[in-house]
């Protein structure tokens, strides 16, 4: 290979349009996880029959000078149309292929009306076409590429941004310009694997899936460095790892032997939530999160490896399972570190049952968190999840937290006493059950299933006792008349009724609970066996009672 003097390149060019001395050659872009190709990059390459081939970074550059690159764009794009068309007509399948744009592209007023027609010259779909600018052609002219892109839109092309990260105002360019696919520059990665590239790169990658655009590696030329981009979130990859850039005909072997996909967005949100809305500071749904919902968190789920990752929690969050950290400690802490393994579990299988089910699903793990303030504490929450947004292996879940610790420790010692008093009335005469004022459900103890044969819950109480014969009929409007008087807020009430068809004496009790406003919520009830010595002491009061009615 000789290289060609300025002067020879430009005299040669109309040849080397016409002669297709310049021509294309296609890089294949991958999945990593799947293997499978998702689109292919178009580069142009220059092969003088004389001199041999010529580096891009020795003709591009002298094209550029001499006003010769808009044409020389023109044909690359005429010629990937061209193979398209033939690629189509012959039944094969194709991937989409990325053109590049150059900036002089860009400034040239009627250059996107002459790729549309070229397109439309070949009936390609224009799925099947990708429009590639490069970062550094939006610096100084944001304006311009705005219209640019406007126009490629309208036309249905999908614009991706190449090299990002290569120049010096990335995030800026990137808030300007509503571009569809982002390509990395693997730069990053230069040296070792990780570090404050692998920080930039985790960044970059979060950002861009809420922006709902995919992103794809350029330059991965190490299995290494595929997989570490995989463990980040992004599996699309373009490099020599895979395949070098390939002329037409093994271009075309390639296309056949591998398996395609389409890409996929980075992000895709529920109905009637817009990923910009959310994050934004000043809108509604923002404003809802922070102030007017309980404790939230929004979370990514990787399914792959289990991944967690707290994106945003609001202040809420931090007081009710924060335990005196700050916000910045539980977002950039391990989200596994406070759970064991069978909790870890639980949470994980809700997750699922959420993505499976597309609707909210709960679940109650113990937690073991350890904060300067507190100290280490074992606490219990409450998450109620949700699916708000998916990508190929990630899940965005919105969820709902409350420490419901002090709760479950009640009811642990609700628990205890009643397993205790429940031994206690297996040695003793005693019936006890539990009523909802509310919902007029029964609940009965042990005994009361086992020796009147009821369920483990009597809704519409007291019909079913009174229906079974466990309160006679004669007192049957009696105790009818006290579950009313339990709705009214009556504290307590008791008396010795003959029970069942054996019309048994029993001490019958209630005692009522309200709650912090003094509405009744709950009465316990129970039935003590009156054994004779009580019966004849009561019916001596009885007599008394009567006796003295009579004297007055």
């Amino acid at each position: 290979m000789d290289k060609m003097t300025e002067q020879e390149l430009v005299e040669s060019f109309s040849d080397a349009i016409k002669y297709n001395h310049i021509f294309v050659c296609y890089q294949p872009q991958i999945n990593h996880s799947t293997g499978r190709m998702i689109g292919a990059e178009a580069l142009m390459r220059w092969k003088h029959p004389v001199y041999g081939v010529q580096f891009p970074s020795d003709f591009i550059p002298v094209l550029e000078k001499n006003n010769l690159i808009i044409e020389a764009d023109i044909h690359v794009f005429r010629t990937v149309c061209d193979f398209l068309r033939r690629c189509i007509d012959e039944g094969r399948k194709v991937v989409p292929i990325s053109v590049n744009m150059s900036r002089y592209d860009i400034y040239n007023n009627d250059y996107v009306d002459r790729i549309e027609a070229i397109r439309k010259e070949f009936d390609i779909p224009v799925k099947y076409l990708r429009i590639e600018i490069t970062e550094s052609s939006a610096i100084g002219g944001i304006d311009l590429i705005q219209s640019v892109l406007k126009k490629l839109h309208s036309y249905g092309y999908l614009v991706e941004m190449d090299d990002f990260g290569s120049g010096y105002s990335s995030l800026n360019i990137l808030k300007d310009l509503e571009v569809d696919i982002i390509k990395l520059d693997m730069r990053f990665l230069q040296g070792n694997i990780g570090g404050r590239g692998g920080i930039i790169l985790t960044s970059i990658i979060q950002m861009a899936r809420w922006l709902d655009t995919p992103i794809i590696a350029e330059g991965v030329e190490t299995l290494d460095q595929a997989e570490y981009m995989k463990s980040l979130g992004s599996n699309y990859i373009q490099g020599y790892l895979y395949a070098k850039p390939m002329e037409e005909a093994e271009f075309v072997e390639k296309l056949s032997a591998m398996n395609h996909e389409a890409l996929s967005p980075a992000l895709d949100l529920i109905d009637n939530l817009e990923a910009g809305k959310f994050w934004n500071p000043e809108s509604l749904e923002t404003l809802i999160f922070s102030n007017y919902v309980g404790a939230a968190a929004v979370f990514s789920y990787r399914k792959s490896d289990n991944n967690i990752e707290l994106l945003r929690i609001n202040a809420k969050y931090i007081k009710e399972v924060g335990m005196g950290r700050e916000e910045k400690d539980v977002v950039n802490s391990n989200f596994w570190e406070d759970y064991d393994e069978e909790n870890q579990k639980v949470y994980i299988d809700t997750i699922n049952k959420a993505i499976n089910s597309n609707e909210e699903e709960s679940c109650e793990t113990w937690r073991r968190i350890c904060s300067k303030m507190c100290g280490e504490e074992k606490i219990c929450v409450r998450t109620d999840m949700r699916v708000i947004g998916k990508t190929e292996d990630v899940y965005m879940i919105y969820a709902m937290v409350h420490n419901i610790t002090e709760e479950k420790k009640n009811y642990s010692e609700l628990f205890e006493s009643e397993r205790r008093f429940r031994f206690a009335s297996e040695q003793a005469n005693v019936y006890a059950w539990e009523y909802d004022i509310r919902t007029k459900e029964m609940r009965p103890c042990y005994r009361c299933m086992r020796d009147l044969k009821l369920p483990a819950l009597l809704k519409n109480y007291p019909e079913p006792a009174i229906e079974v014969g466990i309160f006679p009929p004669d007192y049957a409007d009696m105790y009818r008349e006290w579950h009313k008087k339990l709705e009214e807020g009556v504290d307590h009430l008791e008396a010795i009724i003959p029970l069942t068809v054996g019309r048994v004496p029993f001490h019958v009790r209630y005692t009522t609970e309200f709650d912090e406003a003094g509405r009744p919520l709950k009465a316990y009830g129970s039935a003590t066996l009156v054994i004779e010595e009580d019966c004849e002491c009561k019916d001596k009061e009885k007599d008394d009672e009567k006796s003295e009615a009579k004297d007055e």
